[in-house]
């Protein structure tokens, strides 16, 4: 048989076992005939391993944590449920007496939830729901919901902690089921403080489902508070074929979907952009998700690929936390129109959506976060279906294949394309004639340094291990840039090559009317400089003096260097901390001089930043690291003056 004729066997088999012989139609208890039929009419006749398992439970009054792959059919899972539960009541509700609430970490999964609901929704008389979301204007909800009321409310925490807040006219005293999308992200978003408020308003006496792909510490914590001795379900798929010919097999459950072939690609980091636009070239005419590090990176790309020749005609939409929500809608819409074509996205494109027909997902930057990664993967091979993914790694983070392998995630390699072409004079060509290309550039690039430092994995993506040099030509920048981690950091600036001849300061946009802002901005620059005392001009014409050759340092210097360099850091980010108590600065400039200001997604569309607390707690042990090496370099002077007494 055949290696080809192998995989086709394993996909129709991989397509069999993702539904079960279960058919909703005979799931006890009963659903009632109406939820039945507008199953049938969505085109789900045959329930998934997670449904068949959590809808019973749920219409058997038992609170159930389910922990399932992405993609394997969570939404129904709950929503059937949800709608069944309140069909049995024995009258009508109240306009103003909620019913159901539904939780979900963003917007766009709010959103998505709400739209699968509609047709169950409207199996329920007299029922009525409404989606609560962030970027809708909070009075006119408000007003609605005062007049009107809702049964089922379907949300984000932020805005429904401040929906139930405000208003005193909802009564929650009733409440069936409650339950919570994503739990892992709710808590990774920072979103707990909010959702305990949210439990707090609820009576005990209610049935609670919690749904994740990875069930965390924090979640079994959260299970513990919210939920009456639940019943876990566990879904994982079979182990996966570690070769393409399916002979080796790994031990142990994987977690991702059958239909789903993972990859990983170790490239060069200069010929990692040549190497991503040429799979895309070869991969033409599919629907495709590639993942950047940060907003920034994003928006550099999706103005850069288009300009490529081997990429023209290709439809390329950006998509990121950053973008209002209007923007936003409009390109998750588009793409989801789309036959074939291209998404550059982040995160926020990770968790839940559910992006009909995509073919292909495309990690170019590893997430911060591992348990992201299956999560992005999972945006393909959804339900029976199937759908490949691969990730691009430097080479000196190879060791992340083994550390996915062992967390039940095993890939197979790709090898580089020997004949792909270098676009970097592409990119360079471009920068050169429009700024806002070489800006977008400089800031991505700046921006992906930055989000490198905040790798969960810094064991294996450590960022002073980082080529600055070979990056920078990855990116197709013309200068690389003034940045503390490079002036401050013995980082390797080796394989840039500096464009010659090339004034930076005279590149025009292409955009005629920012052009005419940037020169008004340049004359009136000038004409301050003009009128400043000649003394501060000297200064500032004076030329640097040229640095001397350093001589090489050795093994024991270079870690003394580090040492102190460390050091430093620490004190640097505790004095820091200091002025923010103080109230000197706020906690904004705090995080851009401790250097987290661009590298924050902002993917979190209706949360704070989590990890700005975790950087304040991280800056408290500051003190006593800097305080403990001071002692004990006190202890040591005092020793050695001691002895030298003795001596004497």
């Amino acid at each position: 048989m055949s290696s080809s004729s192998s995989l086709a066997a394993a996909a129709a088999a991989a397509r069999k076992r993702a539904l079960t012989e279960q058919k909703f139609s005979e799931l006890s208890p009963a659903l009632s005939p109406e939820v039945v039929k507008a199953l049938r009419a969505g085109g789900f006749r045959r329930c998934t391993p997670v449904q068949a398992a959590a809808i019973p439970l749920l219409l058997s009054h038992k609170d159930v944590a389910v922990d399932a792959a992405t993609g394997s059919g969570k939404t129904l899972a709950f929503v059937v449920p949800v709608v069944d539960i309140l069909r049995r009541r024995p009258s009508p509700p109240k306009p103003h007496e909620v019913l159901g609430i539904i939780i979900s970490p963003t917007r766009e999964l709010s959103s998505q939830i709400y739209n699968v609901a509609q047709p169950f929704f409207a199996t329920l008389k007299g029922v009525t729901s409404m989606l609560l979301v962030g970027g809708l204007d909070i009075k006119a909800e408000l007003k609605k919901l005062e007049e009107e009321g809702a049964n089922i409310l379907v949300g984000t925490p932020g805005k429904l902690f401040d929906v139930m807040e405000r208003l005193d006219t909802l009564n929650y005293k009733n409440l069936e089921i409650l339950i919570l999308d994503e739990a892992d992200r709710l808590l990774d978003l920072g979103f707990q403080k909010q959702i305990t408020s949210i439990i707090s308003k609820l009576p005990k006496l209610r049935r609670t489902g919690l749904f994740s792909a990875t069930q965390t510490e924090a979640v079994k914590e959260l299970a513990k508070a919210g939920l009456r001795n639940p019943v876990r379900v566990e879904v994982k798929t079979e182990a996966k074929p570690t070769s393409k010919d399916g002979a080796q097999q790994e031990l142990g459950p994987s977690k991702t979907p059958l239909g789903l072939r993972l990859e990983y690609m170790i490239c060069e980091a200069s010929k990692k952009s040549s190497q991503l636009v040429d799979f895309l070239v070869q991969n033409n005419g599919k629907k495709i998700m590639v993942y950047f590090a940060t907003c920034a990176c994003v928006d550099y790309w999706a103005v850069v690929l288009p300009l490529l020749d081997s990429l023209k005609g290709s439809p390329i939409i950006p998509y990121h936390g950053k973008m209002k929500q209007g923007p936003r809608e409009k390109a998750l819409s588009s793409f989801s129109a789309l036959s074939s074509g291209i998404l550059v996205c982040t995160d926020v494109a990770a968790r839940g959506l559910d992006i009909p027909h995509v073919d292909l997902i495309v990690q170019y930057d590893p997430p911060q976060d591992p348990n992201v990664f299956i999560h992005r993967a999972g945006r393909t091979a959804r339900y029976d279906q199937e759908g490949d993914a691969i990730v691009f790694l430097l080479p000196k983070e190879d060791t992340y294949v083994e550390f996915l392998k062992r967390r039940g995630v095993p890939l197979t390699e790709r090898e580089c394309s020997t004949n792909a072409a270098d676009i970097v004079p592409q990119i360079r060509s471009a920068a050169l004639g429009d700024r806002n290309v070489m800006e977008k550039g400089l800031t991505a690039f700046v921006s992906f340094v930055r989000a490198y430092k905040e790798h969960h994995c810094s064991y294996i993506f450590r960022w002073k291990d980082l080529e600055i040099g070979n990056l920078a030509m990855e990116y197709g920048l013309l200068q690389i840039p003034s940045m503390p981690e490079v002036k401050h950091h013995s980082l390797s600036l080796e394989g840039f090559t500096p464009v010659d001849d090339v004034d930076v300061t005279k590149i025009k946009y292409k955009d005629k009317a920012r052009e005419k802002q940037r020169q008004k901005t340049l004359k009136r620059k000038a004409e301050e400089l003009a009128q400043k005392p000649e003394t501060e001009k000297r200064k500032r014409k004076a030329p640097e003096k040229p640095e001397k050759p350093k001589r090489k340092k050795t093994g024991k210097q270079r870690q003394a260097v580090q040492t102190k360099e460390d050091i430093d850091e620490l004190g640097h980010e505790y004095r820091l901390l200091k002025k923010l108590k103080r109230g000197v600065i706020d906690e904004d400039e705090y995080e851009k001089l401790t250097g987290f200001g661009d590298s924050n997604d902002g993917d979190s569309s209706d949360g704070g930043d989590p990890d700005l607390d975790e950087r304040k707690e991280r800056g408290n042990k500051v003190l006593k690291k800097v305080k403990q090496k001071g002692n004990a370099k006190g202890s040591r002077k005092f020793v050695g003056s001691k002895q030298k007494s003795r001596r004497r």
